[in-house]
C-alpha cells in the first residue's frame, strides 16, 4: 500500500527496463534536478537566466542553434503554474517569492507596446519578449492566443494560496488586475485565429481553446471569491466549449481546423491540452476532453500510434507499449524528433485517468476507446467494470505499466547529469536542440506529481461541462487597466518565536461496523512508518467523524494513508492514491486536516 504501482517489466525496443524500482529511483532522482533546472532559468538570480530581469523566465539558456534567451508567455505560465502546483504539494515556501517576482514582471510586460498591440488592443496576445522585459520586433507567428489564458490560469492557482493564506487583499490589490487584463484578452479575441503553441499554423487551435474555456470558468469563481464579478466571462465559457467539440473527428482530437497546414491533424497539442484542463473533481467527461474520457483515451492511441513507425528508436514496439512521442508525423523542424516534454504528456495523461478512475470507481469501455483498452487489455469488451473487480483491476495495472512506460522511455533517453533538453534524436537517442529547456523541466515536475497523485485543485469543470446545443459566434469586451500595485507585502512571520511543532489534528469521516477502528499510518515515524501494526488509532468521540491530534515538526511533507483495523484484525485500506500533507510554518501551533473515507 506504501507505493500506488508494484513492480513489473516493460519491453521498450530492444531493450528491457526494469519495471517500477527503477522509475521509481530515476524519479525521486530527477525531480529535485528539475526543480533546479526550472529555476536556474528565473532572473535575475538563476544560475543559467543570462541576466534576464527579476522574474523573467527563458525558455532555455542556448544562444544559438537555437537561441531560446527569450520570455515566451506560454511557456513562463505553464512553469508558474508548475511552481505554484509544487509550492502547494510541498510546502517549499521558498518558491513565494520566486512566483511573486514572475507576477510583478508580467504586470509590466502586460503594459509593453509590441507589434500585436498594446494592453487594450491586443498587446497581450505577443508571444515573446526579451529577457530586459523590452518588446521582440522581429517577424515571428503572432499573435498567439494561449499565453494570457494560460497566465490568468497560473495566477488564478496562486490566488488560491494567497487566500487560503488570509492573503485576500493582495489578491484584489495585485494578482486580480493582471487577471482580468487576460480574461478580458481572452473574451475579446478567442472567435479570432492565431497561431498555434508550436508557432508555426495559424488557425483554431485545440489547445488554445481548451485553455481559454477553463481561464473563463476558474476567473469567474476567483471573481466572486474576492467580492469582484466577471459576466464576460460567463458569457463566453460556453460558446468556446461549444466551439470545441468541433476538434472532435470520430476517432482523435484534430490539433488545429480552420487552417490548410495539409497535416493529419494528429499532434501532441491534443494531449497537451487534455492534461491542462484536467479536473480532479471531474467524470470521464467527453465534452471537456477529460483525461479518462473515452474521447481522450482514443486520442491517446491514435497520437502515440503516429510515431511507431517513424522514429527508429520506436522500432518493433507493439501498440500497448510506451513509445517517444514528438510534436506531429509530419514535423520537419531538426528533422523531426520526439520531444521530452511531449512523452512526459503521454504519461501524465494516464496517470490523470488513474486517478479519476479511482475516485469514480469504475470504468466504462465503450466503442470510442475500446481499441485503446485493447491495446492493453486484449480480452476487453465494452462495459462498465467497477472498483474491486477483476477486470477494473487488470485494467488499471496494464495503464499504470503503460504510463511508467513513458517515464522509462524519457529515462533512457536522459543524460547521466539529468539535464533536460528540448528533443532527443529518433534515430539513436542523442539529446538534441535547446539545453535545459524550461517546459522539460516543469513537463518532468507535473508527470511526477501526478504520478505520485498529487492533484491540482478543482476548476469547476462539474458546474462548466455542457455545451450550449448551438454555438454562436461571438465576444465580450472586457475590463482593461494598468496594473499599478506590484509589491507584494512581506509574508515573513511577524510571531516570535516561530512555532516549531504543530498539533495536527485529523478528522476521518468514516462509517464503520461495531468493533471496527479507523487508524491513521504514513510515511514518517510518528505515523508508523507505514507498518501498520505502529499505525496511530483515531478515537470515535465524534463518530462517524474519527479523530487524533498528532504532534509534528513544522514543514514536515509525508504521506499517509488512514485504514480499517476489523474486530478480527484484519485490516483494510482505503482506495488510492496515498494523501499528502505539509505541516503548516509560521505562528499557529495547531491545524486541522479534514478528510473522508475512500
Amino acid at each position: 500500500m506504501v507505493n500506488l504501482f508494484s513492480s513489473f517489466f516493460i519491453a521498450v525496443g530492444c531493450f528491457a527496463i526494469r519495471g517500477l524500482a527503477s522509475v521509481d529511483s530515476y524519479v525521486a532522482t530527477e525531480d529535485p534536478i528539475a526543480l533546479q533546472g526550472v529555476l536556474n532559468n528565473i532572473g535575475p538570480s538563476g544560475a543559467e537566466d543570462q541576466g534576464a530581469a527579476s522574474g523573467i523566465i527563458i525558455a532555455s539558456p542556448s544562444t544559438n542553434n537555437p537561441n531560446y534567451v527569450y520570455t515566451w508567455t506560454r511557456d513562463s505560465a505553464l512553469t508558474i503554474k508548475a511552481l505554484t502546483d509544487y509550492l502547494i504539494a510541498n510546502g517549499d515556501t521558498s518558491l513565494v517569492a520566486v512566483i511573486e517576482q514572475y507576477i510583478s514582471a508580467q504586470a509590466k510586460l502586460q503594459t509593453i507596446s509590441n507589434p500585436s498591440g498594446g494592453l487594450s488592443t491586443g498587446g497581450l496576445g505577443e508571444p515573446k519578449f526579451n529577457i530586459d522585459e523590452s518588446a521582440f520586433t522581429g517577424s515571428w507567428g503572432r499573435p498567439q492566443r494561449d499565453g494570457p489564458a494560460l497566465r490568468a490560469t497560473a495566477l488564478i492557482a496562486f490566488s488560491r494560496y494567497l487566500i487560503s493564506k488570509g492573503q485576500t487583499s493582495t489578491v484584489q490589490d495585485i494578482v486580480w488586475p493582471i487577471i482580468q487584463n487576460d480574461l478580458s484578452y481572452v473574451t475579446q479575441y478567442w472567435n479570432q485565429t492565431g497561431f498555434d503553441l508550436w508557432e508555426e499554423v495559424s488557425g483554431s487551435s485545440f489547445f488554445t481553446l481548451n485553455a481559454q474555456h477553463r481561464a473563463l470558468v476558474e476567473g469567474s469563481t476567483l471573481a466572486s471569491q474576492i467580492g469582484k464579478s466577471c459576466s464576460y466571462c460567463d458569457s463566453q465559457a460556453p460558446e468556446i466549449l461549444c466551439f470545441l467539440q468541433n476538434f472532435w473527428n470520430g476517432q482523435y482530437i484534430t490539433a488545429n481546423i480552420n487552417t490548410n497546414d495539409g497535416r493529419s491533424g494528429k499532434d501532441a497539442n491534443s494531449i497537451l491540452g487534455v492534461i491542462q484542463t484536467f479536473d480532479p473533481a471531474a467524470a470521464c467527461d467527453d465534452t471537456t476532453f477529460q483525461p479518462c474520457s473515452a474521447r481522450a483515451l482514443s486520442n491517446h492511441k491514435v497520437l502515440t500510434d503516429s510515431f511507431r513507425s517513424i522514429y527508429s528508436i520506436n522500432s518493433g514496439i507493439p501498440q500497448g507499449s510506451a513509445v517517444a512521442v514528438g510534436r506531429y508525423p509530419e514535423d520537419s523542424y531538426y528533422n523531426g524528433n520526439p520531444w521530452y516534454l511531449n512523452t512526459l504528456a503521454a504519461a501524465e495523461q494516464l496517470y490523470d485517468a488513474l486517478y479519476q478512475w479511482s475516485k469514480i470507481n469504475s470504468i466504462t469501455v465503450n466503442n470510442v476507446n475500446l481499441a485503446f483498452f485493447n491495446d492493453l487489455v486484449p480480452s476487453i469488451s465494452t462495459g462498465t467494470y467497477a472498483a474491486g473487480s477483476s477486470t477494473y483491476a487488470a485494467i488499471t495495472s496494464a495503464v499504470k505499466a503503460y504510463a511508467d512506460g513513458y517515464v522509462a522511455v524519457v529515462q533512457k533517453y536522459t543524460p547521466s547529469n539529468g539535464k533536460l533538453y528540448e528533443q532527443f534524436s529518433k534515430s539513436d537517442g542523442t539529446p538534441l536542440s535547446a539545453i535545459d529547456l524550461t517546459w522539460s523541466y516543469a513537463s518532468f515536475l507535473t508527470m511526477a506529481a501526478a504520478r505520485a497523485g498529487q492533484v491540482p485543485a478543482s476548476w469547476g469543470e462539474a458546474s462548466a461541462h455542457t455545451a450550449p446545443s448551438a454555438c454562436v459566434a461571438s465576444s465580450a469586451v472586457g475590463v482593461y487597466s494598468t496594473p499599478t500595485d506590484t509589491v507584494f507585502p512581506s509574508s515573513s512571520p511577524t510571531c516570535s518565536p516561530i512555532a516549531s511543532t504543530v498539533a495536527v489534528t485529523f478528522n476521518e469521516y468514516a462509517i464503520t461496523t461495531y468493533g471496527d477502528t479507523i487508524n491513521i499510518v504514513g510515511s514518517i515515524s510518528q505515523l508508523g512508518n507505514w507498518n501498520t501494526n505502529n499505525a496511530v488509532p483515531l478515537n470515535a468521540n465524534n463518530y462517524p467523524t474519527w479523530s487524533v491530534t498528532v504532534n509534528l515538526p513544522a514543514g514536515t511533507s509525508f504521506q499517509y494513508k488512514f485504514i480499517n483495523k476489523g474486530a478480527s484484525g484484519s485490516i483494510t485500506w482505503e482506495s488510492d492514491p496515498n494523501r499528502f500533507y505539509t505541516v503548516p510554518t509560521g505562528c499557529s501551533t495547531t491545524a486541522t486536516e479534514n478528510d473522508s473515507w475512500r
